[in-house]
């Protein structure tokens, strides 16, 4: 038997009472003991030493006598933790066994370690001839290939999550940095209302006045909450004809002033006839206290139109969620899209289009937080192919397929290479540049759809179109 390393103050000899401690070996019998000692090579590690690094050939096998083992597979600039192995344990047989060229992963020492490294020849021999070993290394692997499946879903769902909540911290920071300046500029207004209220007592002395004035205070307000946006050109040429007014009746301030008529929705048609609605020497005061008045109003309206932008997120949020409800229950696939396309409002700001066709759908029995992990993933890629358009546009189009539902998300991007498309749903690959993409998130939406909800997931792809296309079972199989 080689051994490496021989500056270690640890054994060189490998014993066959400790090879049987390991649980993989128990029940060798000794001859084929003494041939895994004679095949293998004991190699002792320094704490920080690399196992074999990813991506070098996959031709060892190795089981860990003592120490400890630190799985790490490597992307971009980050380093991903899988797993860690502790003494007595078979590792690296996975790229072995289903066929990979490379180890796509790298094992690090965490302490001083001795490890038995076995060709992988030799190793498909010991399967061949020793079924008790056969049979604990499929179910370790099966075990293993749950915990990695497992470990990717976990952290790309935090990834996502990172990037919803980033997203989701600037949604809600416009209209909460909104309701902030506008509750400020209300204090504003208020401590301006009673001035202007104690100019006009002056002059509403009489039931009759004060009717006057609160029929034009509704009358204003109805105005201004029914006023329609206008162009700047259209608006500018009516802000400057009441301006003009107002100076001819020597009213103060007069432009600031007809900027708010106008938003209002007020012209000089209706300054014309309030002033046979009032006496002439009142109204500076009364233009003065509707000014005011209807800063309010347009302030309270923001305010409004804030919390319920805040409102609107928090509940898309739990739509997006499911919080409070159960995994598995019957859910409507629209309102899922839906609260995804707001999650990723923040990304649609560019320009891009999304276009619906959405048929009459029955609600499914589904897991609705994981299907919108899935329409996630999916529109998140469609708005990543879309970025460098001239006219980018995302299609939602929903049907019904028998005893399915289909849903298709497409863009009009550049398309993905013929060469590439075979590969689209395996773990950890990906196109995007180092620190854009994690090669989870096509992976982890094909195990939801496919083995979580017996569905079917597809792509096809040309130039300047990609669709996916998403079957659901409408009740479970």
């Amino acid at each position: 038997m080689e051994l490496i390393n021989h500056d270690s103050p640890q054994p060189a000899v490998l014993a066959t009472e400790e090879l049987r401690r390991v649980p993989l070996f128990e029940n060798l019998p000794e001859d084929q003991l003494c041939w895994l000692i004679r095949q293998g090579r004991l190699r002792l590690l320094d704490t920080g030493d690399i196992v074999r690094a990813q991506g070098t050939p996959a031709d060892y096998v190795f089981v860990l006598l003592d120490g400890a083992i630190q799985i790490v597979k490597k992307k971009g600039n980050q380093e991903i933790l899988l797993v860690t192995h502790t003494e007595r344990t078979l590792f690296g047989e996975l790229p072995v066994l289903t066929g990979d060229p490379h180890y796509w992963a790298e094992g690090r020492a965490l302490a001083p370690s001795r490890i038995l490294e076995l060709d992988k020849e030799d190793f498909w021999e010991l399967l061949s001839s020793c079924r008790c070993v056969t049979t604990v290394i499929l179910r370790t692997m099966a075990q293993r290939m749950q915990e990695v499946q497992a470990l990717a879903q976990q952290r790309e769902r935090l990834i996502a999550l990172g990037t919803l909540a980033a997203g989701l911290a600037h949604e809600l920071n416009n209209p909460a940095s909104a309701a902030r300046r506008a509750a400020s500029q209300l204090r504003g207004s208020f401590q301006k209302l009673q001035p202007a209220a104690l100019k006009l007592c002056r002059y509403a002395k009489d039931e009759e006045k004060q009717a006057v004035l609160n029929v034009l205070e509704q009358e204003v307000v109805e105005r201004a909450t029914a006023a329609l946006a206008l162009d700047p050109i259209t608006r500018s040429d009516r802000e400057e004809q009441l301006a003009d007014w107002l100076r001819e009746h020597n009213i103060a301030n007069s432009w600031n002033l007809a900027s708010t008529l106008v938003g209002a929705g007020l012209d000089t048609d209706w300054l014309v006839a309030l002033t046979g609605r009032i006496a002439p020497e009142s109204l500076p005061s009364v233009l003065n206290w509707l000014e005011v008045t209807l800063d309010g109003v347009g302030l309270l309206n923001e305010l409004e139109h804030c919390t319920e932008r805040v409102s609107t997120l928090v509940q898309a949020v739990k739509d997006y969620s499911y919080l409070d409800q159960a995994p598995l229950q019957e859910i409507d696939v629209h309102e899922g899209l839906e609260s995804t396309l707001t999650m990723l409002g923040h990304r649609l700001r560019n320009g891009i289009a999304i276009c619906r066709a959405y048929c009459d759908l029955p609600r499914i029995t589904a897991f609705g937080s994981e299907l919108n992990q899935v329409w996630t993933n999916l529109l998140d890629n469609a708005i990543d192919a879309v970025q460098d358009r001239s006219d980018p546009c995302v299609w939602l189009r929903t049907s019904r397929e028998d005893r399915n539902i289909l849903v298709e998300i497409t863009d009009n991007g550049p398309g993905i290479a013929a060469d590439v498309l075979p590969h689209i749903f395996e773990p950890f690959f990906t196109t995007k540049d180092i620190g854009k993409g994690t090669g989870l998130g096509l992976h982890i939406s094909y195990r939801i759809v496919v083995e979580q909800h017996r569905g079917d997931i597809r792509v096809h792809s040309a130039p300047g179109r990609t669709c996916f296309q998403v079957r659901l079972p409408i009740t479970p199989g």
